[in-house]
């Protein structure tokens, strides 16, 4: 009996430890034909986008020119990420890797964010850069880089870029995700909607509540 109960639950133990594996390799499902260009115009929701008919695929649809030239930058943090995703190259649909170009001016911050969805890679283009992410563990792993050196940011860690030169610096980011998305860890607690109770955030940060609507006031829309 014991023997018949183990014979029989092999399989679903073997299954069961293959989908666990592939959850934690995983970034991107992997395509399962050559190309899928996204349809951005399709309004079905699936876990990533429909594909546009083959007979309505072109290059353009595998092209971007936004990344070539520096972006203005004109916000109280002093930096802009300019963003190649699915969203922008509709070709890069299940293809699981996507691009950003982000410029810094002189004290530029880019803050402590995290991407839920993929690792980030930086390639500085000019300038140099304070870099770090925060473990899991609460270390902080940080170093300055330079042009032409990379760093790397593991998935989902609270990481940022702060130009601290006197000189404008800009950065190509890697993502192994389409749409790794973005969330600043300041603006999702101080300017969620709802909003996050303030009893909630003046017991976190050990704060007083007037102390808390004074910082949610910051990141309220400019009138």
């Amino acid at each position: 009996m014991l023997r018949s109960m183990v014979t029989t639950r092999a399989p679903l133990l073997l299954i069961l430890l293959l989908a666990a594996s592939t959850a934690t390799f995983a970034a991107d499902p992997d395509p399962l034909q050559d190309l899928c260009v996204a349809d951005l115009n399709n309004t079905i929701k699936v876990n990533g986008f429909v594909c546009k008919p083959a007979a309505a695929v072109t290059a353009e649809d595998f092209a971007f020119k936004g990344l070539a030239k520096p972006a203005v930058i004109n916000n109280t943090l002093g930096a802009v990420v300019t963003v190649g995703n699915v969203e922008k190259i509709p070709g890069l649909n299940t293809l699981g890797v996507s691009l950003a170009r982000i410029d810094y001016a002189p004290g530029g911050l880019n803050p402590p964010h995290t991407h839920p969805r993929a690792t980030e890679t930086v390639f500085v283009l000019y300038g140099a850069l304070d870099v770090g992410f925060i473990t899991t563990a609460n270390k902080l792993i940080n170093k300055t880089i330079v042009v032409g050196e990379t760093f790397v940011f593991p998935r989902g860690l609270v990481h940022f870029q702060k130009n601290n030169g006197e000189k404008p610096a800009a950065v190509i980011s890697g993502f192994n995700s389409q749409l790794p998305g973005t969330q600043p860890i300041a603006a999702a607690l101080f300017s969620a909607s709802p909003p996050v109770p303030d009893n909630v955030l003046a017991k976190a940060f050990q704060i007083s509540t007037k102390e808390v609507e004074k910082i949610k006031s910051r990141f309220a829309p400019k009138s």
